[in-house]
């Protein structure tokens, strides 16, 4: 494939835009995702005229009796999207401390229109090849998990207050997250899970990750809610008696406990001393099961919470049975629950 690097003018970038013959966003490409702050800090590199990374266009429909044609945007949309939603002062774009196009001086103006930007004419593709390349360039040489990707694409208000969730002493304390979570970014993902459960109840795996990610990625109004909330039941979970080698610090256990504590108001509970007991006891049976031992106490419910905790582990109905189980054993020791 050959391929031609020229420079643009933006000007002529808006203007192709605005006559319908540069595509924005094609159908293969992300929808847009970058939040107001990222917007607002792209522009201002534009203004003060420093460089950013090359676009890469393709030719799209050619009239064969008038000769007119279109371009597509194989990458760099978002960057493009955010030059003409300034220009054309869109509401898309709040401009914060920015000083908006219209208010700019003449020569601001001429030199935010002059502005080269390096475009990369990647020529005739068919449309599969148009995807091949897309794909490729938006991904790296080794296998990215679904956090990584949606790190990648998304720097909003969910993913922080996951990240900051993350960053808990606790976490560290009791050595919930290992060196490799940490490292491909597990930890954020479990806490990101973690908290859509919180406002959206259980799902499966991380197939909700996304559409939260992108609803919550300008904002996320419940932040300081949640967060306080999580804080809340992780402040009664360190006042439990509970064994530094219990399963309740396990990434599947203390997650349901998590959930299923917030859900009862840890400031409601009457008898720390008595669900300690309980729980301790609770998950002892649930381990004894894989010794041979055959719980006592909770019986069955120890013995289909081992199954839903082991197999299948992150479905939608397993979580579910386990939130069932967790709560009805801590209810007896929260007041009105």
């Amino acid at each position: 494939m050959k391929t031609t690097a020229t420079n643009k003018k933006v000007r002529q970038l808006l203007t192709a835009i605005g006559e319908g013959s540069l595509i924005l966003q094609p159908d293969f490409q992300r929808r847009l995702v970058w939040t107001i702050r990222n917007k607002q800090e792209f522009i201002r590199t534009v203004l003060e005229g420093l460089p950013f990374p090359e676009i890469f266009l393709c030719d799209g429909h050619v009239d064969l009796t008038t000769g007119a044609g279109t371009q597509q945007v194989v990458d760099g949309q978002q960057r493009i999207t955010t030059l003409y939603q300034y220009f054309t002062a869109s509401s898309e774009l709040p401009v914060g401390t920015l000083t908006p196009y219209e208010q700019l001086k003449d020569e601001e103006k001429l030199d935010f229109l002059n502005y080269d930007v390096v475009v990369r004419d990647l020529g005739e593709l068919t449309d599969e090849k148009v995807r091949q390349v897309f794909y490729r360039m938006n991904s790296t040489n080794y296998s990215l998990n679904a956090m990584e990707v949606n790190n990648a694409r998304f720097d909003g208000a969910l993913k922080r207050a996951a990240q900051d969730v993350s960053e808990l002493p606790f976490f560290d304390d009791h050595r919930v997250f290992n060196a490799a979570d940490i490292r491909r970014m597990n930890d954020i993902k479990w806490c990101l899970t973690l908290i859509i459960t919180l406002i959206s109840g259980y799902f499966s795996r991380d197939t909700e990750h996304e559409e939260y990610l992108e609803q919550y990625n300008s904002e996320f109004p419940d932040a300081e809610k949640v967060e306080g909330e999580i804080s809340g039941a992780i402040n009664l979970i360190e006042k439990l008696t509970v064994d530094s080698k219990s399963r309740i610090w396990q990434k599947n256990d203390l997650f349901t406990l998590l959930v299923e504590i917030v859900e009862l108001g840890p400031k409601g509970c009457t008898d720390i001393i008595g669900l300690s007991m309980a729980l301790a006891s609770f998950y002892s049976e649930v381990d004894g099961i894989s010794s041979g031992t055959p719980p006592k106490v909770y019986k069955e419910r120890a013995e289909q919470y081992r199954v839903d905790v082991i197999s299948g582990s992150n479905e939608r109905a397993r979580r579910i049975r386990r939130g069932e189980i967790i709560r009805e054993i801590a209810k007896p020791f929260f007041a009105d629950a």
